[in-house]
Formats: structure tokens, sequence, C-alpha cells
């Protein structure tokens, strides 16, 4: 079978893809020539469940633990493996990552936003985007015995500040 390559081609809005080199082959971007400045990334995910499922977790009653705290620490931990994970991602020296779960009973199930931090040539979304993920995956992870039907919902980057590209913010 013979293999698509994508040479040269451009998104929608006519900007080549730059993790794809000339030949169509995926590469990993040149950023040394850039300046370090401070960059930010916002994501923001969610984790939809039963309305008892969601008390269990509020509670602190659920058979493997602290769900929340849980969830925190591995969203966490992916955002400074994120390189390891995603093939084409640069290894950052973050400055700062927070994870803020939010419980929410209206929506049934908990909000998850991640900020990540650095001082670098290129940008934190990937790392902010992993953190809610896997976040969100650990929250499903230790409330599954109880209730199957768990929904992960709506990863996406909220906002992102510094770089060439300037501030983003979804929506605008």
């Amino acid at each position: 079978m013979a293999r698509k390559t994508f040479k040269g081609k451009a998104s929608n809005d006519g900007a080549a893809l730059t993790h794809i080199d000339s030949s169509g082959e995926a590469r990993m971007v040149d950023v040394s020539a850039k300046p370090a400045t401070e960059r930010i990334a916002i994501a923001e995910g969610r984790v939809v469940m039963a309305k008892a499922t969601l008390e269990l977790i509020v509670s602190g009653n659920a058979k493997k633990g602290d769900v929340l705290g849980t969830a925190r620490i591995a969203g966490i931990m992916a955002a400074k493996r994120t390189s390891d994970l995603i093939p084409l991602c640069h290894p950052l020296a973050l400055s700062k990552v927070t994870l803020d779960i939010t419980p929410d009973k209206k929506l049934l199930g908990c909000t998850v936003r991640a900020t990540v931090k650095v001082t670098g040539p290129t940008g934190v979304e990937m790392e902010a985007l992993t953190a809610v993920s896997v976040a969100c995956l650990t929250i499903y992870d230790m409330i599954k015995a109880v209730e199957r039907g768990v929904r992960i919902e709506g990863i996406h980057l909220v906002e992102k500040k510094g770089g060439k590209s300037g501030h983003y913010r979804a929506g605008d």
C-alpha cells in the first residue's frame, strides 16, 4: 500500500504545516533561532458522570482514594512528560504547572483546567492539553468501577500568550 504524503500542503488559513518537511516527512521544528520569551497556555476539559458518582468524589469516599488530588498530580506529571508522549514536541523546562479541578453539580461532573508556563523558544499548548487529558483520564480510571458511562468532553485550548503568534483566546 502506498504511503500518502502531504508535500507542502497548507492549512485552511494558508500557513504551511510546520512538522512536515518539503518531502512530506515528519520533523521536529528547529526553534534554536527563536528568542526565549515567557509563554503561557491554558487548556480545559470536562468529565461528565452520574450525580451519585460526583457525590462520591466530592465526599472523598471513592474506593481508590482521593480522586481529585490524584488527578491533579497526574496532570502535573503529564505536562512534564509531554515530549515523551508526543513524538515531535520539544522537551521543555516548565516553570509552572497548575491543575484546577472543580466539581460542578450543574454539569454533573468536573471541569479540569491546566495552566502551564515556560520561558523558552516554543509554546506550551501541548503541555497544557496533555495535562488536562491525563487528569481527565485519571478521574475516569478512579471511578470506572462505580460507573462505566463516564464521558470525557470538550478538551481544548482556552488561551495562549507569548511567542511570535501572540495572544490567542478561544472564541475570539
